[in-house]
């Protein structure tokens, strides 16, 4: 393993002492909406008109975009995995495929999307890489250290509103901690596959 001195590290790719900016504790869930705004890849969790919580989020390709709209939460689960992207899995083998093209006797294990949080149009927030760039299938990407956070900071039920941009952007989202490991290799696919990326995430990069 080759180890990188902190000294060559440029500037920008510092890393944040935390994915997320927090201003105190939510005292009613009753009065928590979640706000996304698409243009500064930020989630703004919000109790009444107080902000919660602010992190960035990876976000939907032209291709398959983040839907906008007022949604709600539909379903929660920590250890959700993908229905259409993920694993055929025979023998030792474990390949990356699209479930509808998996070779005949081969078995599926779908993409894992910890910490998944239903709202709509088959999208979700979940851990996963949080990239500067659209990446996602449509569903928003939170950085793992701080899913789990998020997760249970919303219930099924709290309204999800996801605009092209946000009053937000310009108070609280001038300084949305941008992780910096996106690009880190994805650990191999029998790993991803298995039930490690929800028992053992710190060391599981997907």
């Amino acid at each position: 393993m080759v180890v990188v001195g902190c000294a060559t590290k440029p500037p920008e790719e510092t890393v944040p002492a935390s994915m997320a900016v927090r201003y105190g504790t939510i005292q009613d869930m009753s009065k928590v909406k979640v706000k996304v705004s698409l243009g500064n890849r930020a989630v703004y969790v919000m109790e009444g008109d107080e902000p919660r919580f602010v992190a960035a989020v990876a976000i939907g390709t032209p291709s398959d975009p983040t839907p906008t709209g007022t949604f709600k939460v539909q379903h929660k689960e920590v250890k959700k995995r993908s229905s259409s992207y993920g694993f055929f899995v025979k023998d030792g083998q474990v390949i990356p495929g699209e479930r509808r093209k998996m070779p005949s006797g081969y078995r599926y294990v779908g993409y894992p999307l910890p910490y998944w949080v239903y709202f709509s149009h088959g999208c979700g927030f979940h851990a996963g890489a949080v990239w500067p760039q659209p990446r996602t299938h449509g569903c928003l990407r939170l950085h793992k250290t701080i899913a789990d956070d998020f997760y249970h900071m919303v219930k099924v039920g709290t309204p999800v509103i996801i605009q092209n941009s946000l009053p937000e952007d310009a108070t609280i989202g001038k300084n949305v901690p941008r992780p910096t490991d996106y690009a880190h290799p994805d650990s191999p696919p029998s790993v991803r596959a298995s039930d490690a990326v929800f028992t053992d995430m710190d060391n599981v990069w997907f």
